[in-house]
């Protein structure tokens, strides 16, 4: 998988989620950098990437800059002028969608098909929310499971 390919201004443009692009690796990087993948995969240490990967996370509020300056002096995140958080571990970002959910957070979770990703959470009991949506970099999607957490499906391009 190229995890080069997405462009990162774009998503932020169209959805306002960012940070996809190359979030698998950001995961292994911070556990430890060693580990992160190499775009050459014969230098992988023979380590495959999850099946299914948590790739990004999403912090939803009503206030952007208050929200931007908690998480900078709670955890000392850099928060960038697109509001992507850097240096947690996992990409993420801050949203303020103007409508409901105002408050959430969210994980989104790499599949091979988000159509039949939702088809499998529904037919397990899950609750299909919005999407799927596809955009420039992929298609995204949330779903509900049967306690009533919100996931995030992402299918890059």
């Amino acid at each position: 998988m190229d995890f080069k390919a997405f462009n990162r201004r774009d998503f932020v443009k169209v959805v306002g989620l960012a940070g996809l692009a190359g979030s698998a690796t950001s995961i292994l990087a911070a556990t430890d950098p060693t580990n992160a993948p190499s775009s050459d995969p014969s230098k992988n240490k023979g380590e495959a990437m999850p099946k299914h990967p948590v790739v990004h996370f999403e912090i939803g509020c009503r206030d952007l800059a208050a929200t931007k300056t908690f998480y900078q002096k709670m955890f000392d995140w850099p928060i960038d002028e697109s509001f992507q958080i850097g240096d947690a571990g996992l990409s993420g970002h801050l949203v303020a969608l103007g409508h409901e959910p105002q408050h959430y957070t969210i994980f989104y979770v790499q599949v091979d098909d988000v159509a039949a990703a939702i088809a499998k959470a529904e037919s397990l009991g899950g609750k299909k929310l919005v999407g799927p949506v596809t955009i420039p970099p992929g298609t995204f999607a949330w779903i509900m499971d049967t306690e009533q957490n919100t996931i995030g499906l992402w299918k890059p391009k």
